[in-house]
């Protein structure tokens, strides 16, 4: 799998920038945002670092107690205040401050505060979620945040069927994985393609989830 060259391009123009900078991955579920990431990453090396929104899942018991367990995944099932927090600290942290990022363990389906380390002298921080591009509500105060942000375009077709895989590896069963693709992931996939527009790229992706 390689990046688009425009993508590295686009990377190292807002590395030359100066200063830390924040770059925005946004997309519907299965169109590949981690994948993207995880190559921007490698191909930056020390100069880049993912932070995944997901970290801001809410806890399965609390979406127990809200009833929305049964929409995990949904704008409502994340701590949105805490994400748009950590995006300020990130962009405006002291020369000397490290600042500590969530991390959502698929294999635990549950997050995990702390895990991840943003050092003071990171330049790129690289940012990945579907609601990056939302009007609506806290979500609206991310891209503000963000230097640019980019909407990982893929084909329908070819979305749904790197989502219903993924979930098969995360233990669901076939028919599991289907029901859940198109019926809890589809409403938040509409809600993510409503607002693509405003990305400030279209990031073509033929890669894989």
């Amino acid at each position: 799998m390689r990046l688009p060259q425009e993508a590295l391009d686009r990377a190292h123009a807002l590395l030359a920038r100066g200063g830390r900078r924040l770059l925005g991955l946004a997309g519907p579920p299965g169109a590949g945002k981690s994948t993207v990431a995880a190559l921007l990453q490698e191909a930056l090396g020390p100069q880049a670092q993912v932070v995944p929104m997901d970290g801001f899942h809410l806890a399965q018991r609390e979406l127990e107690r809200l009833g929305r367990a049964g929409r995990k995944g949904a704008p409502d099932t994340f701590d949105a205040d805490g994400f748009v927090h950590l995006l300020r600290r990130l962009k405006t942290c002291a020369p000397d401050e490290t600042v500590y990022a969530p991390e959502f363990r698929r294999d635990l389906e549950e997050p995990i505060a702390g895990a991840l380390a943003v050092p003071p002298s990171l330049p790129l921080v690289i940012v990945e979620g579907n609601y990056l591009l939302l009007e609506s509500g806290v979500w609206s105060q991310v891209k503000p945040l963000l230097d640019e942000c980019w909407h990982v375009a893929v084909p329908q077709t070819q979305r749904l069927a790197q989502l219903i895989a993924r979930h098969e590896r995360h233990g669901r069963s076939p028919e599991d994985a289907q029901a859940w693709a198109l019926g809890s992931d589809e409403p938040n996939a509409r809600q993510v393609e409503a607002v693509a527009a405003r990305a400030d790229w279209q990031l073509p992706w033929g890669g894989e989830a």
